[in-house]
């Protein structure tokens, strides 16, 4: 039997309520106990005296779909704090089944290489999440456009009714399995061709399983209201929670709207169950888009296949370099990936502060020189939005990486600190937490986080890495798989 006790931290439970003095037990991979904070530190004991003791945190927005196979060490992760991803974002997911044709649509390829979607079922990919023994737990949903590269001939058009029942059961066999829910991404050319209808069809095998749907949104722009309906159609036609991913006003044209925004998602919210997630940065990252390439947005590319010297550089730059307009320079480049520095920081402001929303990170580990939300976006929430600007109180940040999440993705057993759910845990000094990844510099590991435990295990000890990992394969509860005991949700 194993046992680990943390004496006298500060312990913020997940729910949002003020911090208060603690002991926490850990046994056997569960929170054994919580007492009242002891006056002396047995021997043995973690003096947690002058920190801070919250759930793990939990990232609701990451494409690690295949980092947790090939470096299952997620060592961007855990140095921050993160005991739990949400892979399958943006309509791109390993664990759809292969894609048919000779190449990776775009934005497959922010993922990996062709040859790592090597799984034929989603049961396939989580047995390989099993066996790589991730650092950190693992929540799949099934991605759109993968379900789309697997049955169509091309991806520039709708789906047929053939088509989209072939999607529908792949969806419904992966649900079976254990995956959350549906993503798509309509505003990527891949996905936009589908209709509202064929996705409403895919997504009617969410009914009757409390599986959700999230979705990167059909417009980010000036079409954004009319996006979220389309999104909440979907939604309450398939009976599912909804969650709109990276929430944000895209574009210079569009700075200022968070407010109307969030109006729209509010009124939703009072009809069907609605949230969203962000990031705590202004600049967003995918592939290069030549449609985003406007004057008012630079644009740092951060990969290109075909001038790969050109990484780390600013388009507009290379364009002038080139002696050619940034749109022609952006084809050139392709394919490639961006950092898109498009975001107001008062909406940023509006919509992180807001009652709806999460936090994710939407890092991409496959980019060899990532936006630095990779490894920074949690730290950064405690330090510049809680410690410098007080934008929230740490009650209320720690409850958006954690219960908030738990409850949003219909995590059971982890999110809060109560004895009997897992010992997801992260330990850190509140006053020295702080992100030290930059665009320039962006693999840095935070500061301040000391402890990190993933069901029991100590994964992150006085700061250091300790090559242990504890992440499971998490299935959504209800599911076989689930009641077979393959996880310990």
């Amino acid at each position: 039997m194993t046992r680990t006790r943390i004496v006298g931290a500060t312990l913020y439970d997940g729910t949002g309520s003020p911090g208060h003095p603690a002991d926490v037990t850990i046994r056997d991979g569960r929170i054994a106990s919580v007492d009242p904070a002891s006056d002396m530190v047995a021997d043995g004991a973690i003096d947690g005296r002058g920190l801070a003791l919250a759930p793990g945190f939990i990232d609701a927005h990451t494409h690690d779909d295949l980092m947790a196979i090939t470096a299952p060490a997620m060592l961007p992760k855990i140095t921050q704090g993160v005991t739990t991803v949400v892979v399958g974002n943006c309509g791109i997911s390993a664990g759809a089944g292969r894609a048919t044709g000779p190449t990776l649509p775009d934005p497959m390829i922010l993922l990996g290489a062709p040859e790592a979607f090597q799984y034929e079922s989603f049961a396939a990919y989580a047995e390989a999440v099993e066996a790589a023994g991730p650092a950190t737990n693992v929540v799949a949903l099934v991605g759109h456009t993968a379900l789309r590269a697997r049955h169509l001939d091309r991806l520039d058009r709708e789906a047929t009714e053939e088509e989209c029942l072939s999607m529908r059961a792949d969806l419904a066999e992966a649900l079976a399995a254990g995956a959350f829910g549906f993503s798509t991404g309509l505003a990527y050319a891949n996905a936009g061709s589908a209709s509202t209808r064929e996705v409403m069809a895919i997504a009617a095998a969410l009914r009757d399983t409390g599986a959700l749907y999230a979705t990167h949104l059909r417009s980010e722009g000036a079409a954004i209201l009319d996006a979220i309906d389309e999104a909440v159609a979907i939604a309450h036609d398939a009976a599912a929670p909804l969650i709109v991913s990276h929430l944000k006003c895209a574009g210079a044209s569009q700075h200022g709207r968070s407010g109307e925004i969030l109006d729209r998602l509010e009124q939703a919210a009072k009809v069907h169950p609605v949230g969203c997630d962000c990031y705590p940065y202004t600049a967003s990252s995918s592939t290069l888009d030549p449609r985003q390439v406007v004057p008012e947005t630079p644009i740092m590319i951060s990969w290109s296949d075909p001038e790969p010297a050109q990484a780390g550089r600013m388009l507009s730059d290379i364009a002038d370099d080139w002696g050619i307009d940034p749109v022609e320079a952006a084809g050139r480049l392709q394919p490639a990936g961006a950092v898109y520095h498009c975001i107001n920081e008062r909406d940023v402001d509006r919509i992180l502060a807001h009652r709806l929303t999460m936090v994710g990170s939407d890092g991409l580990p496959c980019d060899p020189r990532p936006h630095p939300r990779l490894w920074g976006s949690f730290p950064r929430v405690l330090a510049y939005y809680v410690r410098t600007r007080g934008l929230l109180t740490l009650p209320v940040a720690i409850r958006k990486m954690t219960g908030l999440a738990a409850d949003r993705l219909g995590l059971v057993d982890r999110g809060y600190i109560r004895p009997g759910l897992a010992a997801d845990l992260v330990l850190f000094d509140p006053e020295r937490i702080a992100d030290r990844a930059s665009y320039d510099d962006p693999q840095q590991p935070a500061d301040g986080v000391l402890g990190v435990w993933v069901n029991g295990i100590a994964t992150l000890e006085q700061g250091r890495v300790t090559g242990a990992r504890g992440g499971r394969m998490l299935r959504r509860p209800g599911t076989k798989e689930h009641f077979n005991g393959k996880d310990i949700s």
